[in-house]
């Protein structure tokens, strides 16, 4: 016959293995779930990885923690770099300073080719245009529509509607991933990676009417349909016997009209 008082005495114990076997179950899932990135610390931490590696992700992080909102105004064509000074100088010698926060003329790298000759500048990403950040009073909308250079707000006149945080970041975005290829060579000691940018050949556009200078077409006119600047080439029609007939020709063996 079994003593009931020894059968007492064991249940605890069986008990309180039970449970140690549960906490360490529950400890093992919340290890794997750590692991695995799924807790809130885990998610955010990534979220912060990303935005450092990312520079387009970084601005928006940056740009979303920014007062005010983002407007754009009209400038008269080749003034944009000119109204961002006037403008800054504007903020705080009207004391506005708190409520026009920041000026920003976006700008791209582009290639140029001119003479045959290739050249690596920087251009106006909005001719004109400049995005102004700022709170909209009636103070601080005084005092960017006076600023010399400046035309308007771009919609309502009196009203305008500011930027969705998409559109500043699209506009902003180049710039940065310029600058963050730049940090990041310069970091390594390694010549900046080849990037695609656009090309823009100032001695030719398409449709323009040229003379061949050189080779079996030479004295005919022609008109340019495509350009390949990498090539030095373009491609047009020439009138061979009446009839329109395609060629290809280099840079050096037309002249523009």
């Amino acid at each position: 016959m079994s003593d009931p008082n020894l059968n007492d005495a064991i249940e605890p114990t069986e008990s309180v293995d039970d449970e140690l076997d549960t906490v360490e179950g529950a400890d093992e899932v919340d290890e794997t779930k750590a692991a695995e990135g799924g807790t809130p610390e885990g998610e955010a931490a990534e979220e912060e990885a990303k935005a450092e590696s990312d520079p387009v992700a970084k601005l928006r992080e940056e740009l979303s923690a920014l007062p005010g909102e983002w407007y754009v105004i009209h400038t008269y064509a080749g003034y944009e770099k000119r109204v961002k000074a006037n403008l800054e100088q504007r903020a705080v010698s009207l004391n506005v300073e708190d409520l026009i926060y920041q000026a920003e003329v976006p700008e791209e790298e582009i290639v140029q080719i001119k003479n045959g000759e290739r050249k690596t500048v920087r251009q106006n990403k909005l001719p004109g245009y400049v995005l102004v950040r700022m709170e909209l009073t009636d103070q601080s909308w005084g005092a960017v529509r006076h600023t010399p250079g400046v035309t308007g707000f771009v919609g309502d006149a009196f009203n305008p509607y500011p930027l969705t945080l998409d559109e500043v970041v699209k506009m902003l975005a180049p710039e940065a991933e310029e600058r963050a290829a730049r940090e990041a060579a310069e970091a390594e000691g390694k010549p900046l990676p080849p990037r695609k940018v656009e090309v823009q050949v100032l001695d030719f556009e398409v449709g323009d009417s040229v003379t061949v200078t050189d080779g079996p077409f030479a004295t005919l006119q022609a008109t340019i349909n495509e350009i390949n600047p990498d090539a030095k080439k373009v491609k047009g029609l020439v009138e061979i016997f009446g009839r329109e007939t395609p060629v290809e020709l280099s840079f050096d063996q037309i002249q523009k009209n």
